[in-house]
């Protein structure tokens, strides 16, 4: 695991800006580390890409899906090429997209700012509680919107879910 003088070292590496991940193997040399590769080349059952816009693109997805990757989860903005999305969903492999699966950060946000307009203060506990809350509801507005006989797709679900969200919104304003 990762843990004690492992993180130390990584917090040090990180603030000295020379965070490369050789020098981390150097260090502790059960690491794996895996030269002139893509982290998207290496056999995985889970994969999270959430550095960069478009990081993954569709010969990426291909190798996750041949090397037997069965989840994706988007942890950023849009890391995900559009046709390596496709290759997901084709492959019916489970694929979380980032507008669904990293919407904590800014729910979250969202929390913060009603409890500073009403002037409120939440525990931590509170605010978990309301976070967990968004992203079940999340999670079953993406199942309601994208279920199909064999599949669950949650891009489809979560873009359903965000239009007729926004379409009632308007029309509670009297906009359509």
């Amino acid at each position: 695991g990762v843990y004690g003088d492992k993180i130390e070292y990584m917090l040090e590496l990180r603030a000295s800006n020379n965070d490369r991940v050789v020098d981390y193997v150097d260090r502790f040399p059960s690491a794996k580390f895996f030269p002139n590769k893509r982290p998207w080349e290496v056999p995985v059952d889970v994969a999270i890409p959430c550095a960069t816009q478009n990081e993954l693109d569709i010969e990426d997805a291909k190798a996750l899906i041949s090397n037997g990757c069965y989840c994706v989860g988007e942890a950023a903005n849009m890391p995900c090429t559009p046709k390596a999305v496709e290759v997901f969903i084709d492959a019916k492999i489970l694929f979380a997209p980032g507008k669904a699966a990293n919407a904590g950060g800014v729910a979250t946000s969202g929390l913060e700012m009603t409890q500073n307009s009403m002037r409120l203060n939440w525990s931590r506990e509170e605010v978990d509680s309301k976070l967990h809350g968004i992203m079940k509801a999340i999670h079953e507005q993406c199942v309601t919107h994208g279920k199909s006989a064999d599949f669950i797709n949650y891009v489809r679900g979560a873009n359903v879910a965000g239009f007729i969200k926004v379409a009632n919104a308007m029309m509670d304003l009297g906009l359509i």
